[in-house]
């Protein structure tokens, strides 16, 4: 077979370009390329309302398998809750990807309180000055409450059962879903932070301080690099994660950036990315399938 050379200059150009192509569709599909035997188990049926929880009307998009009318079993929830730059199409295709494992996905509109929506403009100065005036008004007790109406709106719901619940939260919400599984012990069998920031400070409502109220099977998962989040307080985490005798882990992405698992952050690592979704998929069906997928 000729070489890229011999087969003249023209060929010499496009071939790198091609190349690069490749690359870059490998790196955005990845995020899907996890356990395709369990993927599609049913038609996925979606809804996106409003529920009103006594401090404004929150939006909420709901992802879940279509029940055969021959099935008894319910869907676990899982509450998957946003990070920083707001509810958008990405965070909608991620919870889809976990309610094709055969859960019912909530996915909140944390900003509620301040604004109907929000989704972070990354060149934007402004876009970003808000988004930092939106996060410092929610934290994890206001975020707890929040949970409470999902999962009354869920025990509802006669194809979910809200009683097996898993929680994940990246960056902002990290601390969110370690903090719900401490607030709704009986309900929360797994949960996990990517990146979460305040895991391990001086105020009152640290996380860390209701680890040992923690029932289920937490894992918390680290960058390397992080300017929210120092190694110094991942080692505080860690050591009070085994002095409160939680079940989980923590884990440290080395070389990875704050950001990893999102592929619309300049810190995306397709690698970290795929690690990110192995492990989140198989802590909820230990601890969620109970026998295997509904």
């Amino acid at each position: 077979m000729a070489s890229p050379d011999a087969a003249g200059p023209a060929c010499g150009r496009w071939i790198p370009a091609v190349i690069a192509l490749l690359d870059d569709i490998n790196s955005r599909v990845a995020l899907f390329d996890i356990n395709v035997e369990k993927c599609y188990i049913d038609a996925m049926i979606e809804h996106n309302i409003e529920i009103d929880t006594g401090e404004g009307s929150m939006g909420v998009f709901i992802v879940h398998p279509e029940a055969a009318d021959n099935k008894a079993a319910k869907f676990p929830v899982v509450l998957f809750l946003m990070d920083a730059p707001g509810k958008r199409p990405l965070l909608h295709q991620m919870a889809r990807t976990i309610a094709e494992q055969g859960y019912y996905v909530m996915l909140p509109h944390l900003y509620y309180r301040a604004t109907t929506g929000f989704e972070l403009d990354f060149t934007s100065k402004e876009s970003m000055t808000r988004m930092t005036e939106l996060m410092r008004g929610i934290g994890n007790k206001m975020v707890a409450r929040d949970a409470a109406v999902l999962f009354a709106y869920a025990d509802a719901d006669n194809i979910a059962d809200a009683a097996q619940v898993g929680c994940v939260g990246y960056c902002m919400s990290g601390p969110f879903a370690l903090w719900i599984a401490a607030e709704h012990a009986n309900r929360v069998r797994a949960a996990a932070s990517f990146y979460g920031v305040r895991l391990h400070t001086e105020a009152d409502d640290s996380p860390h301080t209701r680890f040992g109220e923690i029932t289920g099977e937490i894992y918390v998962g680290c960058a390397e690099h992080d300017d929210y989040v120092p190694l110094d307080m991942v080692d505080r985490c860690e050591t009070a994660m085994a002095e409160s005798g939680v079940s989980g882990r923590l884990e440290r992405y080395w070389g990875k950036h704050h950001g990893f698992a999102f592929n619309d952050r300049p810190a995306y690592d397709v690698v970290a990315d795929q690690r990110h979704w192995d492990v989140l998929l198989d802590l909820f069906d230990r601890n969620l399938h109970s026998s295997g997928t509904p």
